[in-house]
């Protein structure tokens, strides 16, 4: 396999860096993008997550993964000061992955992962917005005849208009509204479900996990698969549950950095390309009506080694921590049990996506959650 291409020194970059991956933004800029990513749609699986954990593993989870993300990329910025000082500065993963170990293979073998998240989530948000769409409709017109499929293609060109802002900064003023809109939104559904919780006439509450234990094991895998990928959304080198990974790698090829963003040259590419992308992914979620399941694989063949996996490896091959180290072995047992899980996790989601195909229509109006 041929060798990666090599990183670009800061005074000549490509277009997906100068455009997509601009960078004039400050650090609360980065709270807007990276609190609206983990409040976004993947959060609301965690009802769902929990019903395949409970109460107590489902919460130990929760903060588990919390913590185990915060330090992973704790570790990758300290892998990146690492490279930087060395004269290597890195603003794209697959290419410090590489560069660190050394090997072609890993920029592919990221590169992949991005895409297949990028696209994931890209399906489950475009989804997830349709299926509000269609409840809310449901309320204002019991008797309508409006299918799924119809409030998806809505969200999706409307999808495909917010997509042509051409670099991530852009989207900052999009996020702060999101951001507020999210808070907004958080305090409405604590406020509603304790009201109904205290109501006389609050409906039947059911806790028991499944049956089976070996359907038990099975759901607990996919959920935790769910959880990783509430908060596998770090920034560090660049952000991952948005699109913005795949544009840039089509525009890496595609614009011509010495143009401007809004030059002829390189509007209409960028037009025809990410409306493309977002068509096809918009094709997808109406074709493929299964949220959960979609946000368990994404979970467990995507975020769980690109952020729980790979920044402890990273670090071991920079700074090359003493065997005898709490934190060299802190990192190897971190690795070996995020391994196992996001194997079983893949299996599961995989297992429970055959298993809910029975319910499988095209286009259908029913999301299989």
């Amino acid at each position: 396999m041929a060798d990666p291409p090599k990183p670009e020194s800061s005074g000549r970059q490509d277009a997906g860096a100068s455009f997509v991956l601009e960078s004039k933004g400050q650090w609360w800029h980065a709270g807007y993008h990276l609190t609206t990513a983990i409040v976004g749609p993947t959060i609301l699986t965690l009802p769902y997550a929990f019903r395949g954990l409970g109460w107590v593993p489902g919460i130990f989870s929760l903060t588990a993964m919390g913590v185990v993300s915060f330090y992973s990329y704790y570790l990758m910025s300290l892998v990146l000061d690492f490279c930087e000082k060395d004269g290597r500065r890195h603003i794209r993963f697959r290419e410090l992955a590489a560069d660190v170990l050394g090997s072609g293979w890993m920029f592919y073998f990221v590169i992949s992962i991005q895409t297949a998240i990028n696209t994931g989530i890209s399906i489950g948000t475009l989804l997830l917005s349709g299926e509000c769409l269609q409840i809310m409709y449901k309320d204002l017109s019991p008797n309508g005849s409006m299918e799924l499929w119809q409030f998806i293609a809505m969200v999706t060109g409307v999808m495909m208009v917010l997509s042509q802002m051409p670099s991530f900064h852009s989207l900052r003023h999009i996020n702060l509204a999101s951001l507020l809109l999210s808070f907004g939104y958080t305090f409405l559904v604590v406020a509603a479900s304790i009201y109904a919780g205290m109501s006389k006439h609050a409906p039947s509450r059911d806790y028991s996990l499944e049956s089976a234990p070996s359907h038990r094991v099975f759901s607990a895998f996919t959920s935790i698969s769910i959880i990783a990928s509430i908060f596998g959304n770090g920034i560090l080198p660049e952000i991952q549950v948005y699109s913005q990974v795949a544009f840039e790698v089509m525009e890496k090829k595609s614009a011509d950095p010495n143009r401007g963003m809004f030059s002829m040259r390189n509007l209409i590419p960028r037009i025809v390309l990410r409306s493309l992308y977002m068509g096809i992914c918009g094709l997808l979620a109406a074709m493929l009506p299964f949220f959960g399941d979609i946000n368990g694989i994404v979970g467990a063949l995507g975020f769980i080694p690109l952020d729980f996996i790979l920044p402890m490896l990273l670090y071991n091959m920079t700074y090359r921590p003493s065997k005898s180290s709490v934190m060299y072995w802190m990192n190897i047992a971190i690795m070996f049990v995020f391994t196992g899980v996001g194997l079983l996790g893949a299996f599961s989601s995989v297992r429970k996506l055959v298993l809910d195909a029975d319910k499988f229509k095209l286009f259908s109006s029913d999301v299989v959650d």
